[in-house]
């Protein structure tokens, strides 16, 4: 461990260290203290059994809990991490969830580091069980805290520390990278409150046509994603963190986004067996707290008519619980998705996965009407109250071992001086420097050499609302090459705009391409526009000299395969900008490996090095 990230570690504990409270309960004992609960003395990636004093809070809350109280705390609904004051709608709304649903806990999305905490603190006070709070901050803290901008200044808000996708942490090979990223997001998530990562995505994505999971996994290598995933899941527990692996059995082999409708999977067992599954053995093996499963239908092993893994006793309890001995939280994903709520509704899939073996049922569409469906399944003889029962005492248990019997607070003054400070964003600075992968160079462009009068046109393609798509990249390269021109074009760039950039292509030396494409929620796809890819392949194949940088998706290259250098960034935020920047100008060592092929020639494993070549 590095003596910087001692020093964080240190000013962690220290900053959570137990404080006098206004208002029980108490703040959160330190960092130490919940990693001791959750390390093994002899093997890191084990748990130790609960102590005798969580082991009788758990079983005598379970006691104290009412049916229908009982029922609450295997629901998580969504709620948005933005400042909400007490008595305002936005916050009644989930107050009411809270103290008179009795949900057992909530997931978090996106808002600034000090609004979650504030926000948490405030309805932890309000429970009668602690909550459990997740987030999916499944490449990094800054994933969900923040790294949002003012409209129309753009001046940066700040939050969490921001990383590229995990498909970069693939690039570097680094299991030590990979457990900084841990400590990191563990460190930064306990700060503002949050106990549990819905992270690592331990898909392996072995489709380049998957439009949802991409560069949300480490690659299409069962070994890597495995590997890379166990430090991330042991760094982060070394912190405090709980983390949760998605998407089981397995998303990487999909062709449809499970928001929109229900993938198929037609591999079978044996296919699972050697492909999708190691990384989840691999995850329980190192005592993994939770699992999320997929909506995804498992034809090859189900048939034709299979309903989604989510709803499956074969998936849940065969073969996750019974022939994987997973003993901890398992969570359906979100039971508005398209791929459960098309063919099932809105509530009958709730009472489905329970039955199937899911403890937690996350974000249902009404709290109360899901709440009361399981209370008349119960009644109705269609769940036992001993099934209820054992799914509460694997969340409570979570509850214990995330040290919420001794306090549920964090202590406010304290976030500042753990979020986002410089020792985090230098770890982030590393993965993003080490991940710039070259997967080809046919007329050695990379790096740019310093002919200040050489002109460059840079051309950036982005979704419309991508605000910040290439300025911190346009910015680096204008900088150093002052003929350089930028340019933007998007769904919306007409041809007559084409046209118009054709001919300031035909009178540059160089064309650098930046392209910003990764996975997105209900898009359906990952890729470019055709009129982009057919004006960038044209211009490939005159001989025109092109450099394109993939700020997101590495597939994008089959769109224009005759371009002479294609480079990877893995990601769109700054920090990738940044890196992707300084090495096209050699300003920094090129020595990525692409973790996933690229049909027809680049294989895993592919890079070109690069020597840094000045400053």
């Amino acid at each position: 461990m590095s003596s910087k990230l001692t020093v964080v570690i240190a000013a962690f504990a220290l900053a959570c260290a137990p404080a006098p409270a206004t208002i029980a309960p108490t703040i959160v004992p330190g960092v130490d203290a919940s990693a001791r609960r959750l390390l093994g003395p002899a093997n890191p990636g084990a748990l130790t059994p609960l102590s005798a004093a969580d082991r009788r809070w758990v079983e005598n809350t379970i006691a104290s809990l009412t049916l229908r109280e009982k029922i609450g705390q295997l629901i998580m609904p969504w709620v948005g991490g933005d400042y909400a004051a007490v008595g305002s709608p936005e916050f009644e709304q989930v107050r009411k969830w809270v103290q008179d649903d009795r949900v057992g806990g909530l997931v978090l999305s996106i808002g600034l580091p000090l609004s979650y905490a504030a926000k948490l603190n405030e309805l932890q006070t309000r429970a009668k069980v602690p909550l459990l709070i997740a987030s999916d901050m499944e490449n990094g803290p800054g994933m969900r805290l923040g790294n949002i901008y003012a409209l129309p200044s753009l001046l940066p808000q700040g939050g969490g520390t921001m990383f590229p996708p995990v498909m970069a942490l693939g690039a570097t090979g680094s299991e030590d990278l990979a457990y900084k990223l841990g400590q990191v997001l563990g460190t930064e998530a306990r700060a503002i409150g949050v106990h549990l990562a819905f992270g690592p995505v331990l898909d392996v994505n072995s489709n380049p046509l998957n439009p949802i999971i991409n560069t949300r996994s480490f690659g299409e290598s069962p070994e890597l994603v495995s590997r890379l995933a166990g430090a991330y899941i042991r760094g982060a527990r070394s912190m405090g963190l709980m983390t949760t692996g998605k998407h089981f059995p397995g998303h990487g082999d999909t062709d449809t986004d499970s928001h929109i409708d229900l993938p198929t999977i037609r591999g079978d067992r044996a296919h699972l067996d050697s492909v999708d599954f190691p990384p989840f053995r691999a995850a329980v093996g190192e005592g993994i707290d939770a699992i999320m499963t997929a909506h995804i239908a498992v034809v090859g092993i189900e048939g034709p008519d299979a309903g989604p893994a989510t709803l499956s006793h074969t998936f849940m309890t065969e073969i996750l619980r019974n022939e994987m001995h997973f003993g901890g939280v398992l969570f359906t994903d979100a039971m508005t998705m398209g791929g459960v709520a098309k063919r099932y509704g809105a509530t009958e899939p709730l009472i489905m996965a329970l039955d199937a073996g899911a403890d937690v049922l996350l974000m249902p569409r009404s709290v109360r009407d899901a709440i009361e469906t399981v209370v008349g399944a119960v009644k109705s003889g269609r769940l036992s109250e001993s099934r209820i029962d054992a799914s509460v005492r694997r969340v409570l248990t979570a509850k214990a071992r995330a040290g919420l019997r001794q306090g549920r607070l964090v202590d406010l003054n304290a976030v500042d001086r753990i979020v986002d400070i410089p020792e985090h964003t230098e770890i982030a600075e590393e993965v993003a420097r080490r991940s710039i992968t070259l997967a080809q160079d046919k007329l050695n462009l990379v790096p740019l050499a310093g002919d200040t009068t050489k002109r460059i046109l840079s051309i950036t393609y982005a979704d419309p609302a991508d605000l910040v798509a290439g300025r911190a990249f346009n910015q680096i390269i204008s900088d150093r090459l002052p003929r350089t021109q930028p340019s933007r074009v998007d769904a919306r760039t007409s041809e007559t705009e084409y046209a118009a950039l054709s001919a300031e292509a035909d009178s540059s030396d160089l064309l650098v391409v930046s392209a910003y494409v990764s996975p997105q929620e209900f898009s359906g796809t990952v890729g470019t526009q055709a009129a982009f890819s057919e004006f960038i392949e044209k211009f490939a194949l005159s001989g025109k000299p092109i450099i394109v940088i993939s700020f997101g998706s590495p597939y994008l290259l089959s769109a224009f395969p005759s371009v002479s250098s294609y480079l990877l960034a893995w990601g769109g935020a700054p920090v990738s900008q940044r890196a992707a920047a300084l090495a096209v100008l050699g300003e920094r060592e090129i020595n990525g490996r692409l973790p996933i092929s690229l049909p027809p020639s680049l294989s895993f494993g592919a890079g070109i090095h690069r020597e840094q070549t000045g400053m």
